[in-house]
């Protein structure tokens, strides 16, 4: 009998590190999450590889950073994965929910899939219908979509926040939820079993159910002022990302460039409660665990790909930089994993890759991920001295080529190829990231250092991993 670990991989869409109330957020409505704390080790500084969806995840089930992949945007060729190992050596691999893969429907390892990706397709895979999407056209249920919301009053002035009129099964996150539920209900084959789940909240339109939102209603929401300072010292790449939010209605939000403090409050309790609701779902889903006498033999990661501006900095959702964007939540709990620990050393999100292959005993080509098992243990480990990320211009970031970010403890730095704009924070003195001084004369020596580090890392990456084993072919 096989009796290695059964290990399910929770991706949240878009969800900020600060929506957890264990995690010194206490505005936050997360029982179920605060619970897997408890009794699990959490990774404090997990940034992600890439400021948006596709190119973050290829990088995680690679191993390798988005600029070794080629995977840069969204709708790039992406149809393997370290999923392949896992499968070869005993795992029954099955994903249910959003993994953001090209095409889709790519297998990508997996001896199953079950597709919902995001909620609001307009351009990219508009002609595609997932599973959820099916099951909504059998239910005779119109799905809420930005066509429909264009028609509303208020469509402009909402932020991308609206309820969820429908029924609360029929909703996209407990969609995917009562589908992985299923399918652990069902499972009774011998091999362990890898389980993706994808919610394809928070991301917009922020669509919680009404119950859900209710919960919220007498909730104080904290909001960080965006101030002159700010605003003005961000590079004109940026200023003119928030414009192109303005103008152009992504994923069902108009941006406004002056939001009311009443807005703002509005956006953040709708996206909050879709959290809630993802919590609500994790509750159930390890319920079903213990239900099915699979609890003791199952870790569990809860995660997410990139985060949210939410109107802070004055941005409407990712491509920056910004801690809102880079640094995600990571939960890791289950057998032998050190209980109510938190790690506050550097991590890349793509570590997650190595790791779930050491916990399932696998071997594994080298890849530019390491693996965090040593500090689920509990033993000294030491993390990334620096992490970084990446984003290439696209139909939303328009006036830069690429963006560059390199963080240590205390700084970050990003670079804006072929511009001679930037921006450099102190993250010690400034943790909100409100001065950009990257002109300031007295810090120069230090962005000279990191921008020398920021060379070196790709340097070495182009020297020790010239091509990623995803573009090696395969054996018939």
């Amino acid at each position: 009998m096989d009796n290695r670990p059964n290990i399910i991989l929770i991706i949240t869409d878009q969800q900020r590190y600060d929506t957890i109330s264990a995690l010194g957020y206490e505005h936050c409505i997360t029982p179920n999450l605060d619970k897997l704390i408890s009794r699990g080790t959490t990774f404090e500084q997990c940034h992600v590889t890439a400021a948006s969806c596709a190119p973050a995840r290829a990088s995680l089930f690679t191993g390798y950073y988005p600029h070794t992949t080629g995977i840069l945007k969204n709708a790039d060729d992406w149809t393997r994965s370290w999923v392949e190992i896992l499968a070869k050596d005993g795992y029954h691999c099955t994903n249910v929910g959003k993994m953001h893969t090209w095409p889709f429907t790519t297998p990508c390892g997996f001896n199953e899939r079950h597709v919902v990706e995001n909620k609001d397709r307009f351009l990219e895979g508009a002609e595609f219908t997932d599973e959820w999407e099916n099951y909504m056209q059998e239910e005779g249920i119109e799905k809420q979509r930005r066509e429909l919301y264009r028609k509303r009053p208020d469509y402009k002035d909402s932020l991308g926040a609206f309820s969820w009129e429908q029924t609360e099964e029929s909703h996209s996150d407990f969609f995917t939820a009562n589908k992985a539920i299923n399918w652990l209900g069902e499972y009774n084959d011998s091999k362990p079993f890898f389980l993706e789940i994808g919610f394809p909240g928070p991301h917009p339109p922020y669509d919680p159910t009404p119950s859900f939102l209710k919960l919220y209603e007498n909730v104080d929401i904290p909001l960080d002022p965006v101030s002159p300072e700010d605003l003005g010292g961000q590079p004109n790449a940026l200023k003119a990302l928030r414009q192109h939010n303005v103008d152009v209605d992504h994923d069902s939000i108009v941006h406004q460039l002056n939001p009311s403090e009443e807005s703002r409050t509005r956006q953040r309790k709708h996206y909050l409660a879709n959290v809630t609701m993802i919590d609500h779902a994790l509750g159930e889903i390890v319920e079903c665990l213990v239900n099915k006498n699979l609890h003791d033999n199952t870790i569990v990661f809860f995660t997410s790909d990139h985060g949210d501006c939410l109107t802070d900095h004055g941005h409407s959702q990712k491509w920056t930089m910004f801690e809102q964007i880079t640094r995600v939540p990571l939960i890791i709990a289950g057998p032998k994993i050190q209980q109510n620990l938190r790690i506050k050393e550097l991590v890349q999100w793509m570590d997650i890759g190595p790791t779930i292959l050491d916990l399932a005993g696998c071997e594994y080509p080298r890849m530019e991920a390491v693996s965090m098992i040593s500090a689920l243990g509990g033993k000294s480990w030491d993390g990334r001295e620096f992490v970084f990320c990446e984003q290439v211009g696209d139909m939303v970031l328009t006036e830069v080529e690429f963006m560059s970010m390199i963080r240590d403890k205390e700084w970050k730095l990003v670079h804006y190829l072929n511009s001679e704009e930037g921006q450099l924070y102190n993250l010690k003195n400034d943790p909100t990231e409100i001065s950009n001084i990257w002109n300031s004369p007295e810090y120069q020596s230090q962005k000279r250092h990191l921008l020398d580090q920021l060379l070196n890392w790709r340097v070495d990456s182009q020297i020790h991993h010239p091509v990623c084993w995803i573009h090696q072919k395969t054996s018939s």
